[in-house]
């Protein structure tokens, strides 16, 4: 078992690095065995959260509000992890996130990682749920706060040793920090369908355009016009 690392977990806005945003991080830095430093922190997004967002997470568009822009909150953590072996569930997944914000910085974040889903996967293969909240049930592991980022990553850690006293001495290979790998997606051009449709809507709303047609993603074109649309425009 690992005595010192870093575990942490994400919120987000969505499910895609590219076209997504993270809300909060939340870490512990493990030494020794023991936590010796925490990360708890907001980050305030460039568009609102979502209410399916809210009611998964509990963060609300006020919470948000007075919190620091991603690049800074980003800098900060990249700073904390140091060279740490990093451990989460579904790690993959808050690595995408944060690989693609230090990306945005122009900064690297090459990492080594263990993910206790995929060693629930190899050594739990009864239980019908390999989620965080299931596992923790299952091990009577307390989470106070599930879906908020540090309470997740605490209750992961716990996790993390609970799996490595049960099997690492059966599957030494499942518990040894594996390099952590994800392809940072190009940003594509809003199509000239989408410019169009979103010219004619902003005409039809007599709004004056606040988006350049030559710079617009097509992830951006796409919220705009979903929002146009389900503001009964047209």
């Amino acid at each position: 078992m690992l005595k010192s690392y870093v575990c942490f977990d994400l919120e987000t806005t969505g499910l895609d690095p590219l076209y997504n945003e993270i809300i909060e991080i939340g870490a512990l830095k493990v030494r020794d065995g023991k936590v010796a430093e925490r990360f708890m922190e907001f980050i305030h997004p460039q568009e609102e959260i979502s209410p399916m967002i809210t009611n998964l997470t509990g963060i609300t568009n006020e919470m948000v509000a007075n919190a620091r822009p991603a690049d800074t909150v980003i800098s900060d953590f990249l700073e904390f992890c140091e060279d740490d072996v990093l451990i989460g569930h579904n790690v993959g997944f808050d690595y995408s996130f944060m690989k693609s914000g230090a990306s945005n910085l122009g900064l690297t974040f090459e990492k080594f990682g263990i993910d206790t889903f995929k060693i629930a996967q190899r050594t739990l293969k009864s239980l019908p749920s390999k989620s965080l909240s299931s596992l923790c049930e299952y091990y009577q592991i307390e989470n106070k706060a599930a879906h908020r980022a540090y309470y997740d990553a605490l209750a992961t850690a716990k996790l993390y040793q609970t799996l490595a006293h049960y099997f690492e001495n059966e599957d030494p290979s499942l518990f040894k920090p594996q390099q952590l790998t994800y392809k940072i997606k190009k940003v594509q051009p809003a199509t000239a369908k989408q410019v169009a449709l979103l010219q004619r809507l902003y005409s039809q709303k007599k709004k004056v355009p606040e988006w350049n047609p030559d710079t617009i993603t097509r992830s951006e074109a796409s919220r705009l016009i979903d929002s146009l649309l389900k503001s009964k425009v047209i």
